[in-house]
């Protein structure tokens, strides 16, 4: 304690010529009290001098106290206060609405109001921090009535209530009304359009914007990624890098993200050696957020070895960044090495949240492990007393039918204590359409179509039964229904990285700079094929169409244009790494393990579900053999919350790529490399 904290403390009762220097003494300390125990003496000090009931020094102690966590010495100054003037009623509205206990802060509002005390632009903007819409619109009306709506603050904080509570409309009538916008209200507006996937109106106010913080690099940066648009988050991502802007740990998240989407390997790794160059990370390298993000990210992009690298290299790992590598090996296929993950995390005291049983289930339904997948279900239920969600229920209804036990799966589905949704259900009519039982398949989907649970992927699950069954009346009756209904079939579509640029190709495009030589390759590679006993899987092609025709459009797949390209593109013995938004046919992975050994190159395939290893002909993304044939898709639902859960809040990563529906090559020179 300094010689003048001394002296106001121990100092005997001011004269009232000095009273008024001892109140601005002692505001000073308050305002400079960084510990619990000196706001104690300073507090005990003004009791002494009867002092405690100045309204300057009552309300910056309770701030303070506030501000160290001691809401409940607050809320006691609080009521011990005589005749309360704006100013404390605001300040503890605000101590509360910074606590997240939003219907205290109400409370106290309604009560200042009905001790006829009028609220300020501070009060109303405090309040509106953790409104809902319906307390949001009364506050509106409370801001009109005491006409606060022109203040720059209180008219921001309304947007950005509004925008919260979903009601776009209303924020956008309060955003265009304002007199004047200040770099907030900017940026509140810019985040309610990301918010609810409005990306072209965010984009045109992004870009006239006269100044740009971080902030709202971030906000679009992060609403690209958020939104499944990840060429345009690293194209956004590089224009900030030219403007000079340093980005941040949240930047970075994103990016990271948007790699992760696009299967982008080197651009992920340059962004690794920016976090460690640039001092963005904390701790050894990166902190454990940016770590999990990393991990994340270098398991989307095929490359355990740097995912286990950088994972290995985290101090404190928790649940999540455990959570990351387990389900890490488990859409790559390798389920002993996410289970041995496990029992090492559950060995070093790390609890496992509901997300780590869906990875490890995940796991176990990519290595075809159906008694380990048994024994961690019941696991989760009995030792760690978690009654399983339509998650867990929806990784063995997978484990089951990949297993060829579609009865089993179907009866626990009917037996499940929760309420089974459209994706489970579609999870199990992939089961049977792998497994020829159209009976239980019609079933279903009469089920989904009647109780309007019908989607898609539902509908297009039904219409390949038909085709495989050569019900061709059947497949017309679903495409009937389906344009009837204004469904349509997402557009298969693959991307590889090259010299680090990403290319997209769709299914028989000739759009690509190199198309020549790709198809010239391409018919290289049908010899190659043909020359050692390939036979094209026709029976996957579900047209009522001539053989002939068949086997050219099984040719020209999306994925097998990126392996001709990545063949003419690439030095040989160089890995192959092809990412599809779709699951990869029967033919193409076939035809992907004979080109692995043809070539002598590994090819890593990454479909919307799953990783597929391909290295001289084996494949070793499963060690069951009925994978070597068949991969089944997870729920997308499952897979949205378990990346949803592995990354922190300001990033989600969609389950399945989705890319551009045509073919293009994004170009972005940042530091070296090319990204889109």
């Amino acid at each position: 304690m300094n010689p003048i904290e001394v002296s106001v403390l121990t100092k005997a009762a001011p004269s009232a010529t000095s009273a008024s220097l001892q109140v601005d003494n002692f505001a000073v300390l308050i305002d400079n009290s960084k510990s619990i125990n000196n706001l104690y003496q300073i507090h005990a000090a003004l009791l002494r001098r009867g002092l405690h009931h100045h309204p300057i020094l009552n309300f910056k102690l309770q701030r303070s106290y506030s501000s160290l966590g001691l809401l409940h010495h607050t809320v006691t100054l609080f009521h011990r206060t005589p005749a309360p003037n704006v100013f404390l009623w605001s300040s503890i509205i605000n101590a509360h609405s910074h606590s997240a206990l939003w219907d205290c802060a109400l409370s106290y509002y309604a009560q200042m109001l009905a001790h006829h005390v009028q609220p300020n632009a501070f009060t109303l903007s405090s309040l509106l921090k953790g409104c809902t819409l319906q307390p949001t619109t009364v506050v509106h009306s409370h801001a009109v009535k005491f006409g606060l709506c022109s203040d720059l603050y209180v008219s921001t904080s309304l947007v950005d209530a509004y925008a919260r509570g979903g009601d776009v409309v209303s924020a956008q009538k309060l955003f265009d009304a304002m007199p004047e916008r200040s770099l907030v209200s900017l940026t509140a507006m810019l985040t309610c359009y990301v918010k609810h996937g409005m990306l072209r109106e965010a984009r045109l106010l992004f870009e006239g914007m006269e100044v740009k913080d971080v902030v709202c690099w971030n906000v679009m940066i992060d609403g690209y990624a958020q939104h499944g648009c990840p060429n345009e988050a690293l194209v956004l991502f590089r224009e900030m890098l030219g403007k000079k802007v340093r980005p941040n740990e949240i930047t970075v998240l994103a990016v990271l993200s948007s790699c992760g989407q696009l299967g982008a390997l080197e651009c992920g790794r340059w962004v690794h050696s920016y976090v460690e160059n640039s001092g963005i990370g904390v701790g050894v390298k990166v902190n454990l957020r940016v770590g999990t993000a990393l991990v994340d990210m270098y398991c989307k992009c095929g490359s355990l070895e740097d995912a286990r690298k950088v994972f290995d290299g985290m101090v404190g790992k928790d649940v999540v960044a455990w959570n990351s590598l387990i389900m890490g090996y488990g859409i790559h296929g390798f389920g002993d090495e996410a289970l041995q993950l496990f029992h090492e995390m559950l060995c070093v005291g790390v609890r496992p949240s509901d997300i780590t049983f869906v990875a490890v289930l995940t796991a176990c339904a990519h290595a075809g492990l159906v008694g380990k997948g048994w024994e961690v279900f019941d696991l989760m239920k009995d030792r760690y007393e978690m009654e399983p969600k339509v998650e867990h229920y929806g990784c063995m209804v997978n484990l089951l039918g990949r297993a060829g036990l579609v009865r089993e799966a179907y009866d626990l589905v009917r037996s499940m204590e929760v309420e089974p949704d459209s994706i489970l259900w579609g999870t199990l009519l992939w089961a049977c359409r792998i497994h020829n039982d159209v009976s239980l398949g019609e079933e279903i989907a009469g089920f989904l179509v009647s109780n309007d649970l019908a989607t898609s992927g539902t509908c297009i699950l039904l219409s390949n039964m038909y085709a495989a069954a050569r019900n061709w009346v059947g497949v017309a009756k679903v495409r009937s229904f389906m344009k009837e209904s204004g469904v349509e079939k997402e557009p298969g579509c693959s991307s590889i990285e090259v010299n680090n640029r990403v290319h997209e190709f769709l299914a028989g495009d000739v759009r690509h700079r190199r198309s020549k030589d790709i198809y010239s390759m391409l018919g290289k590679m049908n010899g190659w094929l043909k020359a050692r006993g390939y036979t094209p899987k026709i029976d996957v092609v579900l047209h009522d169409i001539g053989e002939q025709q068949k086997e050219h459009s099984l040719e020209v797949h999306s994925e097998k244009l990126a392996l001709a390209f990545g063949l003419i593109s690439t030095s040989p013995g160089t890995a192959i790494k092809i990412v599809k938004n779709l699951r990869v046919c029967l033919d193409c992975h076939a035809v992907m393990k004979m080109m692995s050994k043809i070539s002598g190159r590994k090819i890593i395939m990454r479909d919307r579900n799953r990783f597929h290893h391909f290295e001289n002909e084996i494949l070793f993304s499963s060690r069951h053999p009925f994978l070597l044939a068949v991969t089944m898709p997870i729920s997308v639902v499952v897979m949205t919350t378990i990346q949803l859960s592995c990354i922190p809040s300001q990033v989600i990563v969609c389950s399945s790529l989705r890319l551009k529906q045509t073919a293009t090559i994004f170009s972005l020179q940042c530091c070296g490399w090319h990204i889109s």
